[in-house]
C-alpha cells in the first residue's frame, strides 16, 4: 500500500520538472541576442589649440574693365566666367576712326617737320647775309624764332600722334591681371564710353584672401605670445571651415593685422593668405576661420557621434571589458573636423559607442565592433 502511494506521487513530479526543464530550453534557445554596436577607440592626438571666427573670403586682385574711348564694340572675345591671362584681348571696340586719326597726325608731324627743316636752313642763310651786311641783325633774329616755333610744332605735332596712337590702343581692351572673368554688361553692337561704366569684372582665384575680425584680447594674447616665442614668428597658420561643414584642404597664414580697432564692433581686421588651386573659395563668400593659439599639445580624441546631451550635460556610452555599458560624463572642448576633444571623463583606449546609441542603456550586455575609418 505504502509503495503504490509512493510511486503515484513521484511520477506527476517528474513529470513537472521535466516541463520545466523543456521550458526553460525554449526560453534559452529563444531569447534575444545582445544589441550590436559599433565603437570607436578614444586616441591620443597632438592638438594646436584655436580660436574660431567667421571670416569673408576676397580676391586679392579686382578689376572693373572700362571703355577708355567712345566707340561700338565690334568683338567680344572671352566666355563668361573664363580664366585670362594678363594682356589677354577682352574687346575690341570699332578702329577705323582712331586708324584715322593716327594717319591725319602722322601727316601733321611730317609738315610739321618740313616747316622746321625751312626754318632753321633760313636761319643759317641768314646767319651768311648778316655778316655781309645784307640783312638787317632784327630779321636774323626773326628767322631764328621762326626756327625755333617751327621745333615746338614738331613737338606738338609729335605728342597729338601719340595720343592719337594711345587711344587706337585703346580699341583693344585687354586683361590687366590673371583670373577670372564675370557677366559682361554689355555685348557686340553696343555703343559704349567712359561713362558706360563696367563691360565687365575679373578677379584673381589663386591665392586668395579670407579677412576675419579677432577681438582686442585676442590680439593682445597673439602679441605676448610672439613676444614670448624663440622664433618671434609674426604669422600665424589658420585653417578654413566651408558652408557645408567640411574642412579645406589648404592651410593659409596671416599677412595683415589692421593698425586700428573698428569701434563699432571693438575688433581688428586679420587677413590671411589662403592657396586657393582649385577654386573652392569663392571671393564675397562666407566661412569659418580657425587660427592656432601655440605649440601643439597632447589631447584625447572621439567622434563627435559619440557625444550625446541631456540636462546634466555632455556624455558618452562606453562598453567596458565586461562587454557592459557604462554612462560616462564628458567635458569636451574644440572639435576637430568629425571629432571632438575630451578634456575629462575618459581614458585613452576605452571604447565609446558611436552607432546603436539609442538601442542600448546603462548595464546591458553589447555586442560590440569597431566602426570602419576607426
Amino acid at each position: 500500500m505504502f509503495d503504490s502511494n509512493r510511486s503515484f506521487v513521484t511520477r506527476p513530479l517528474l513529470a513537472g520538472l521535466g516541463l520545466l526543464a523543456q521550458c526553460a530550453i525554449a526560453a534559452a534557445q529563444g531569447a534575444a541576442p545582445p544589441p550590436a554596436v559599433s565603437v570607436a577607440p578614444v586616441v591620443g592626438r597632438q592638438i594646436t589649440e584655436t580660436g574660431d571666427y567667421i571670416g569673408r573670403v576676397t580676391a586679392i586682385d579686382k578689376v572693373d574693365i572700362v571703355a577708355r574711348i567712345t566707340g561700338f564694340i565690334e568683338e567680344r572675345t572671352f566666355t563668361e566666367g573664363q580664366d585670362v591671362k594678363k594682356d589677354d584681348l577682352l574687346f575690341r571696340i570699332e578702329q577705323a576712326t582712331y586708324k584715322a586719326a593716327v594717319d591725319q597726325q602722322q601727316a601733321n608731324l611730317a609738315a610739321a617737320k618740313a616747316a622746321e627743316i625751312n626754318t632753321r636752313l633760313q636761319h643759317e642763310r641768314g646767319k651768311e647775309l648778316v655778316r655781309n651786311n645784307n640783312i638787317p641783325q632784327s630779321t636774323l633774329d626773326q628767322r631764328e624764332a621762326d626756327w625755333h616755333s617751327a621745333q615746338a610744332n614738331v613737338l606738338a605735332a609729335q605728342a597729338l600722334l601719340e595720343q592719337a596712337q594711345i587711344n587706337l590702343g585703346y580699341t583693344e581692351i585687354r586683361s590687366p591681371i590673371d583670373g577670372r572673368i564675370g557677366l559682361a554688361t554689355f555685348t557686340e553692337g553696343n555703343l559704349v564710353q567712359p561713362s558706360s561704366g563696367k563691360l565687365a569684372t575679373i578677379v584673381s582665384q589663386d591665392p586668395i584672401y579670407v579677412i576675419f575680425q579677432a577681438s582686442e584680447r585676442d590680439v593682445i594674447a597673439y602679441k605676448r605670445r610672439i613676444a614670448a616665442s624663440t622664433e618671434k614668428k609674426p604669422h600665424v597658420t589658420i585653417h578654413i571651415k566651408l558652408p557645408d561643414g567640411s574642412m579645406y584642404p589648404h592651410a593659409g597664414e596671416t599677412n595683415f593685422l589692421d593698425v586700428q580697432v573698428d569701434t563699432t564692433t571693438d575688433t581688428v581686421s586679420v587677413r590671411a593668405r589662403v592657396p586657393n588651386p582649385n577654386r573652392i573659395l569663392i571671393p564675397g563668400g562666407v566661412v569659418g576661420v580657425m587660427s592656432e593659439r601655440g605649440a601643439p599639445k597632447s589631447a584625447l580624441v572621439i567622434p563627435l557621434s559619440a557625444v550625446q546631451l541631456d540636462q546634466a550635460g555632455r556624455y558618452v556610452l562606453v562598453v567596458n571589458p565586461d562587454k557592459k555599458v557604462e554612462q560616462r560624463r564628458v567635458t569636451t572642448g574644440a572639435e576637430r573636423g568629425r571629432d571632438v576633444v575630451v578634456a575629462e571623463g575618459l581614458k585613452e583606449g576605452e571604447l565609446v559607442v558611436v552607432e546603436g546609441i539609442q538601442k542600448v542603456r546603462p548595464g546591458q550586455v553589447v555586442t560590440a565592433s569597431v566602426a570602419a575609418g576607426y
